[in-house]
């Protein structure tokens, strides 16, 4: 009990002292998962509503495999990464291994199968709804998924927050490509392994209750900038 409290004094003071090596790490932190989250949502909203409009053969097998897909172990897929990105790799000529590009093309891999399948559970209840209205308006495809993403964008914004709070915790794919080099590729996650390795364990707690903080942050302020949660005026 007593290191919970000196763990959370801990973080107080990382936070009120402006520790740079924190708020570097913080940064490194958000610029990762916020980028990922990003391009996983240009590629998975579209497509959850496209697997939502679209009758074509196979297509239960497909969303079948996306729900799968939705567990996809972190840990093989930074090795999947890895293997492109090395210098025997396809792209090794990049360079980009070990570099918060690596990390972010990890977690894109990570969280889009997560937000394509919530995405395509919202736009199947709304196309179920306005399946009759769009149809007679002769809307094209892409104007129906337009149409459906844009009416149920407080539930695709659901889809999205669930893609950082997975890859805002996210540690194995990121330490597998991103090796949590110092002032480089260090973020949370892997900062708070690298601590409990050297068994600096308040250190690592008061880590880990930054990390929390962040997320709950994050969420209530985009909940608060889009009113999600605002009630309805009578």
């Amino acid at each position: 009990m007593d290191s919970i409290f000196q763990g959370l004094g801990q973080a107080v003071r990382l936070i009120f002292t402006l520790d740079p090596d924190l708020y570097e790490i913080i940064a490194m932190s958000l610029r990762v998962t916020l980028s990922a989250v990003a391009i996983a949502s240009l590629i998975g909203l579209p497509l959850g509503a496209w697997l939502a409009v679209n009758r074509f053969r196979h297509r239960r097998a497909t969303i079948a495999v996306l729900n799968a897909l939705m567990g996809l172990p972190p840990v093989v897929v930074g090795l999947f990464v890895y293997l492109l990105l090395s210098r025997s790799g396809p792209f090794g000529v990049l360079g980009l291994l070990f570099t918060p590009t690596a990390m972010i093309i990890a977690q894109v891999i990570i969280i889009t199968p997560l937000i394509a399948s919530i995405a395509h559970q919202a736009i199947r209840d709304l196309w179920a709804e306005y399946h009759d209205l769009l149809i007679s308006m002769n809307a094209t495809r892409g104007q129906r998924i337009r149409s459906l993403l844009w009416d149920g964008r407080r539930a695709l914004l659901t889809a999205m927050l669930a893609g950082f709070g997975r890859a805002i915790g996210e540690v194995g794919a990121i330490m597998i490509v991103g090796g949590s080099i110092e002032h480089s590729t260090r973020v949370l996650t892997t900062a708070i392994a690298l601590e409990t390795s050297k068994g600096n364990l308040e250190f690592a707690l008061g880590l880990g209750v930054v990390l929390i903080a962040l997320a709950v942050a994050v969420n209530l302020l985009i909940h608060t900038l889009s009113g999600t949660e605002r009630a309805p005026a009578w």
